[in-house]
């Protein structure tokens, strides 16, 4: 074998077989080097989230441990009875909300009972108002002087509510129907004025008869005691015998009823309230009591 064969059989062995001259393998190419991997700046992205929850409640006050004796101030305003807590809300971010003298539009701010309130000018006391509608019986007064022989109307709704409960107006042991207890003061001044807006209906049960003279001259109106008291509606009672008499009238003073038949001669058997201000006797059992609806105490408030 001359020298020219050999190469080339070296060549060829070195194209087909990939090994070199020597019986070793081409050692792998070295991986392509890769630079510093780039961390993200973590801290900014952190930032911008607690950015986020900051500015979402701009007027959101720090948060603290609630002490036994503090309440927030949307409940407190609620509690008054002049408004819900959304709309409390809405008057604190205004800016009608003064507590101690210093105006607050933080969310969440806390007060207590000592602190005081102004509420759009207004004075407020943090006892939430109620109120509650009691079908009168017999033999119950509202008077406190009656002596001990006679019952008083707030047994009968003791143990309602721990707030301290009035009557609204006054009904003696005889008179029986719908009678309203609160702690508004507003509310009971409003149904007590001599001047109102609110009609009451009441059924009376006379000795005889009503003639219907009387029945007109009743509707026209009368002068009582220098006085002169204006009806609204006064007729005889359906499938009735013409003794029992419905009449409606704004006064909240039971006597006032009493002395319009007594003033033409007539004996007053009974007298019962039947409608307060719209509120009725409807599925509230004669004995019985129930705390007024929301939308009751909002028409309460318009009249």
């Amino acid at each position: 074998m001359n020298k020219n064969e050999g190469g080339n059989r070296r060549n060829a062995s070195n194209r087909t077989g990939g090994k070199s001259s020597f019986g070793k393998s081409k050692p792998p190419l070295p991986k392509r080097a890769q630079g510093p991997k780039k961390n993200k700046p973590a801290s900014f992205k952190a930032a911008d989230s607690a950015t986020e929850k900051t500015d979402k409640k701009p007027n959101q006050a720090p948060k603290r441990q609630k002490a036994s004796d503090e309440m927030r101030l949307n409940k407190y305003i609620s509690n008054s009875g002049v408004c819900s807590r959304r709309d409390a809300d809405i008057y604190i971010k205004s800016g009608n909300v003064k507590v101690n003298g210093v105006t607050v539009t933080e969310m969440g701010y806390l007060v207590k009972a000592t602190d005081v309130v102004n509420f759009d000018g207004a004075l407020l006391t943090p006892e939430k108002k109620e109120y509650i509608l009691l079908n009168k019986p017999k033999n119950f007064t509202t008077s406190l002087d009656e002596g001990f022989e006679h019952r008083n109307v707030s047994e009968l709704v003791r143990g309602a509510t721990k707030s301290v409960l009035s009557p609204v107006g006054r009904m003696d042991k005889n008179t029986t129907g719908l009678l309203l207890f609160t702690n508004d003061t507003d509310m009971i001044r409003k149904f007590t004025i001599p001047n109102q807006k609110s009609s009451k209906i009441y059924q009376v049960s006379l000795d005889k008869n009503l003639k219907f003279e009387d029945l007109e001259k009743i509707g026209k109106g009368m002068m009582i005691e220098n006085h002169r008291v204006n009806v609204e509606e006064i007729s005889y009672i359906d499938d009735e015998p013409k003794s029992e008499i419905g009449l409606k009238l704004r006064t909240a003073n039971v006597k006032v009823v009493r002395h319009i038949f007594e003033h033409l001669g007539y004996d007053v058997l009974r007298i019962d309230r039947v409608v307060f201000a719209g509120l009725t006797k409807k599925n509230l059992p004669r004995g019985n009591w129930r705390f007024l609806t929301e939308q009751e105490i909002i028409n309460l408030k318009n009249i």
